[in-house]
């Protein structure tokens, strides 16, 4: 499994990570049913294929305690990073995860995260998609930093987009940042290059698209634009349609790693050969770029 520097952090993690929103369960966003059994299988063996990067977030779902009660044993072997700034209340047959940007409640998540997931620290503690106006208000990297002294979280990160990510970015206050990013979705293109630039890991989600339709979070008019860029004229002979979304994320030279949720052994299987090909050839990227722009989807910024 290649691996990349996550920016200032100088830790190594895979180029593919692993997302565990994928075993949140159904109480969550209208998550699938996940059993224990299930969920230990695909934890182990991503450890098993050098898979070392794994993200969570303490509102999602059985994610967190999943991590601790099957591979907490092996916290040796992987990096993990985590999300800071929900809660999680009772809707009846589902729950809702409104943020909460205090410190009481940041203070809250990391000690009940550690408790989850049987460790005395995340690797990444990462703010989980605030505005300006919150971080600010909130003296949210002030309380990031507080928890960092304590030893709790080895590094400081936040999971943001347009229009709040390039302020984060030129505050330099950041270790990490997680941004979406796909062929299907390259607003953020740009961005990734500058918080690479800055001496930040990035942490890319979203990276095959989302799922194709009817699967994951993929819809009908992102994959709309793959067809009117006649990308499947660009797809290697055998490979899948969101193996080269994959390739292309993989592609971005500002990419630390792209983490893919899965709980299905076959899907993880078939993500780590489409990872080990690597990236798209120089010419093949260019040409899906460019394919893509005349259809508009490219940079915003």
């Amino acid at each position: 499994m290649q691996k990349s520097v996550l920016g200032r952090t100088g830790l190594e993690v895979s180029r593919l990570g692993f997302g565990a929103m994928e075993i949140r369960g159904p109480r969550i966003w209208g998550g699938r049913p996940v059993t224990d059994g299930e969920a230990e299988r695909i934890l182990n063996a991503v450890l098993d294929a050098g898979i070392n990067f794994i993200d969570t977030a303490y509102d999602y779902g059985l994610s967190e305690a999943y991590i601790g009660q099957f591979i907490s044993h092996r916290r040796s072997e992987y990096i993990l990073a985590t999300k800071c700034g929900c809660t999680v209340v009772n809707a009846g047959d589902h729950d809702e995860t409104p943020h909460v940007w205090t410190r009481d409640n940041l203070l809250h998540n990391i000690d009940e995260s550690l408790r989850r997931m049987k460790t005395d620290y995340v690797d990444l503690l990462q703010l989980h998609n605030p505005s300006l106006d919150q971080t600010e208000e909130g003296n949210l990297v002030e309380v990031l930093q507080e928890i960092q002294a304590t030893g709790k979280a080895r590094w400081i990160g936040i999971s943001s987009t347009l229009p709040h990510l390039t302020s984060y970015i030129e505050s330099g206050m950041f270790d990490s940042f997680q941004i979406p990013y796909s062929a299907l979705e390259r607003g953020h293109e740009t961005l990734i290059a500058k918080a690479a630039e800055a001496g930040a890991g990035t942490i890319i989600r979203g990276g095959v698209g989302r799922g194709e339709p009817g699967f994951g979070l993929g819809n009908q008019e992102r994959w709309d634009v793959w067809e009117k860029a006649q990308l499947d004229e660009l797809v290697d002979e055998g490979e899948s349609r969101t193996g080269f979304l994959l390739r292309f994320t993989l592609s971005h030279p500002g990419m630390t790693t792209t983490i893919v949720g899965t709980k299905n052994p076959e899907h993880l299987a078939e993500n780590i050969r489409i990872a080990q090909k690597g990236p798209l050839s120089a010419s093949v990227y260019e040409e899906a770029k460019k394919r893509l722009q005349e259809q508009g989807q490219g940079p915003i910024a």
